[in-house]
């Protein structure tokens, strides 16, 4: 017998032959039909397509024909012909299931350009698909390759599910965690979240199966375990956004020895203030004719109401903020003291500003308070502020000339 006629040699020589024929036309149908298919897509008005290309879908499915052109050609060997029927069982298992993973992808990328996805993101779920997948597609091949039924050996990993519940631990936990933050609309893709114990501090960018990836403000990236959100505390800033108002609460430090009754010639100065002028004259009239009723006795500044420096100063930051334009006036206004300290007496400014961008609001916040420290000497009132280097330096001259 020669050599040719061996018939482990005809099933090499076989083999070959439909290996090279499977990849000129696996050559061709990429070059001519796909890209045909490519340039009816991208003269279509709907953009699902290009996804599908892009994801290399059609690339993926393309590897079918070779594996059907395979499998059908093993009729004719004659050693080799179980061997190669089961490789190319396999390779098309493998191939229809990398085929639907990108099409899991593409799908996601599609779902991803509509504007519900930033509200519902499905990534952890699409994940969870896509695993769910390769562990049905390994259970299809290692069936093929012991010869026994696949529900068999899906039916053993009944036994099995303690440990797969040990392995998946996370998996399942995020998977939980993911269907109640979508369910409860806590996270989307964009939300401004703050959790400090993870050193998270800044907009989401993705909201996947196990992982929430968050790009803090200096530019660095958190992950944090989907299930650690469910379990533990963050704070989500949506809220504030979507009010239309953002808070400005600040305080300045009044010396607490500033403070005192107005006298008739800071009550004249205050009328022409004209943000004031209506409430200086009402509370004039006001305290005079409370006086008059009591019979207060006007030898004494103790007796009786009378307007104070400080209190005066808040009417007027009242009015200030009222008429500002980059407050919101339909959410809370509120000028205020605190508890007295040693540094001095806080007075809190408690408003929103209309513009919720950070930039933007600091911006209004410093304008506001820029005017607020201006203005406190023209009500004969000090800013607390502990002595500096030149202060000491100002005594210390003051000291050497007396």
């Amino acid at each position: 017998m020669s050599f040719i006629e061996n018939p482990l040699v005809q099933d090499i020589l076989v083999l070959a032959f439909l290996i090279a024929v499977s990849v000129i036309i696996h050559y061709l149908f990429k070059k001519y039909v796909l890209q045909l298919l490519h340039g009816f897509f991208i003269k279509t008005p709907t953009v699902w397509d290009q996804f599908l290309f892009e994801k290399g879908v059609f690339d993926a499915l393309s590897l079918v024909i070779p594996g059907i052109i395979l499998y059908q050609g093993v009729a004719f060997l004659v050693v080799l012909q179980d061997i190669a029927a089961q490789f190319f069982r396999v390779w098309v298992v493998v191939v229809v299931v990398v085929s639907f993973n990108r099409l899991l992808t593409a799908g996601l990328e599609i779902y991803n350009s509509y504007p519900i996805s930033a509200r519902m993101p499905i990534k952890g779920y699409v994940q969870i698909v896509k695993i769910a997948l390769w562990i049905f597609a390994a259970t299809i091949i290692l069936s093929m390759l012991v010869g026994q039924s696949p529900w068999i050996l899906l039916s053993g990993f009944g036994a099995l599910s303690a440990v797969l519940l040990l392995v998946f631990q996370d998996t399942i936990l995020s998977f939980i965690a993911g269907i109640q933050l979508t369910m409860n609309d806590q996270v989307r893709v964009g939300d401004w979240i703050e959790m400090p114990q993870y050193g998270a501090d800044g907009d989401v960018e993705e909201v996947a199966l196990h992982t929430i990836k968050v790009r803090n403000w200096d530019k660095s990236i958190t992950t944090i375990p989907t299930h650690k959100l469910v379990g533990d505390s963050f704070k989500n800033w949506r809220g504030m956004f979507e009010s239309g108002g953002r808070r400005i609460k600040r305080s300045i430090l009044i010396d607490q020895n500033s403070i005192k009754f107005c006298d008739d010639e800071m009550i004249g100065r205050f009328e022409k203030i004209q943000l004031i002028q209506d409430y200086v004259q009402a509370k004039k009239g006001e305290i005079a004719e409370y006086n008059r009723i009591h019979n207060v006795d006007p030898s004494s500044s103790v007796n009786g109401r009378h307007m104070t420096n400080i209190g005066t100063f808040r009417a007027y930051l009242m009015a200030y903020l009222r008429s500002h334009p980059e407050v919101n006036q339909d959410m809370i206004l509120l000028v205020r003291q605190l508890q007295p300290t040693t540094n001095g007496l806080p007075l809190e400014i408690y408003v929103f500003t209309k513009d919720v961008a950070w930039v933007r609001h600091e911006s209004v916040q410093a304008d506001i308070f820029d005017h607020v420290l201006a203005v406190v000497p023209y009500f004969d009132l000090r800013v607390f502020q502990n002595p500096s280097g030149h202060d000491l330096q100002n005594m210390i001259g003051q000291h050497k000339e007396w």
